[in-house]
């Protein structure tokens, strides 16, 4: 079933040309009406006539986050003012936040994105969708909440916290489906054991849309065992509008609507342009956005494109997990690790269940890592065997992964942080 089959299912070359003319037109708008894009480019010495092809997306400057804080609160828009009908703010960041406006227009946009979407994993009219994601200056809850009104289905808007609250009326209201973040969604489950509330029979939940911080096949794998749900993954960051892009029901790759965005993969380093199926850095540029457009827009995401048409028929490119970020990275005794890596090694372990954290230290001169990994109930022994059994486990499997060794640590169920937010992973206690 399509949204709009037209645009998702146009030949790719049809498509190409599209995404050409926009660029096109996108770029002498910036060049002619706003002063930081039309000195960047001259920076870089290119002009509007320059771009003769969609490879010439190539000549172009990358864009940056610290851009958007340099120029807060509103010198990169491109359309006046009193046309911006909304703002959202980014959060997590340290310093100036970065702030985006929408018109009319975007919002009408966005909202078509996250519809063909919802589409595309089979949520329409008849489903009920309890967004659990949070409203206000975050873009998820009120993108989603647009969303999903729009393909007829019936919101229930109850942001984050009250879990309880949220299980009661879940199950009152005949929730079908759940946009969350991953770990908030686990959180969701280990409530529900604790009262009782079986998902397959105390629920109708069937579907979770999960996004905002990185996971792994792993906690697919444990979240869709654990409930009986099928979990989708959804992309989308502040700066291009907000959560736009899902998986299909093939669930092999999120969409990245063509006529919306145009992608690139890049080498971090040389920031040469990669080919299909290798992995790189994420480069965006939003061909449909009025107030703030974003080109080349360096998301810092590691991810690779595949191109051919998808088994569903749709036609955009596809992007893969997110596997971490360019400049996250954790180095430890000059080994780049990603939480990711450590999520997905401990996903890997039957025993080992969904929380963890990653806490840095530093004695001497020598960084160390320690993994704190909590067990699954059913797992948990007093026997001493047992435990170093699942310990050397755990060892064994970071230092093939990681190719470094670290410090584990197990931990009693239910006793790690939980977070209905953006899951905090990571305690960095070293001084530089």
């Amino acid at each position: 079933m399509y949204w709009n089959a037209r645009m998702e299912c146009m030949p790719p070359e049809e498509l190409r040309n599209l995404q050409y003319r926009e660029l096109k037109s996108l770029v002498y708008k910036l060049y002619s009406f706003n002063n930081f894009y039309r000195d960047r480019m001259d920076e870089h010495g290119v002009h509007p006539d320059d771009i003769q092809s969609l490879e010439d997306i190539r000549r172009l400057p990358f864009m940056y986050k610290q851009d958007l804080r340099d120029n807060y609160p509103c010198k990169m828009f491109t359309s006046p003012r009193e046309e911006v009908v909304r703002y959202h703010v980014s959060s997590g960041t340290t310093g100036k936040p970065t702030l985006v406006g929408y018109t009319e227009s975007d919002i009408e946009f966005w909202t078509d994105s996250l519809a063909r979407a919802l589409t595309s994993i089979g949520i329409g009219r008849g489903d009920v969708v309890q967004v659990s994601y949070g409203y206000g200056l975050f873009t998820g809850g009120l993108g989603l909440h647009y969303g999903a009104e729009r393909v007829g289905a019936t919101v229930l808007p109850a942001s984050v916290g009250n879990t309880e609250r949220q299980l009661e009326l879940m199950m009152d209201l005949d929730v079908t489906a759940i946009a969350c973040t991953p770990s908030y969604m686990i959180h969701m489950g280990e409530v529900a054991k604790r009262l009782g509330i079986d998902f397959r029979r105390d629920t109708k939940l069937r579907k979770a849309i999960l996004g905002a911080e990185p996971w792994s096949e792993g906690m697919r794998r444990h979240i869709q065992e654990d409930l009986g749900i099928e979990a989708y993954d959804i992309y989308g960051t502040s700066e291009i509008s907000g959560p736009m892009f899902t998986e299909c029901e093939e669930r092999n790759g999120i969409h990245i609507w063509g006529d919306v965005a145009i992608v690139e993969i890049i080498d971090p380093e040389t920031e040469e342009p990669l080919p299909p199926g290798q992995e790189g850095e994420l480069v965006i540029t939003v061909i449909k956005k009025e107030a703030m457009p974003m080109v080349r827009y360096r998301i810092r995401d590691l991810t690779y494109m595949e191109d051919e048409v998808c088994p569903c028929g749709r036609s955009s490119v596809r992007m893969g997990r997110i596997s971490g970020r360019s400049d996250d990275m954790l180095i430890i005794r000059g080994i780049n690790v990603f939480p990711s890596q450590v999520e997905h090694t401990l996903m890997n372990i039957p025993e080992v269940g969904e929380q963890f954290m990653i806490i840095l230290d530093r004695k001497g001169a020598l960084d160390t890592m320690t993994v704190q990994a909590e067990l699954r109930p059913e797992h948990f022994s007093d026997k001493m065997a047992d435990m170093m059994a699942i310990k050397k486990r755990i060892d064994s499997d970071m230092r093939k992964y990681l190719n470094i060794s670290v410090n584990v640590e197990l931990m009693d169920p239910g006793s790690l942080p939980r977070f209905e937010g953006k899951a905090k992973r990571v305690v960095d206690r070293r001084e530089f």
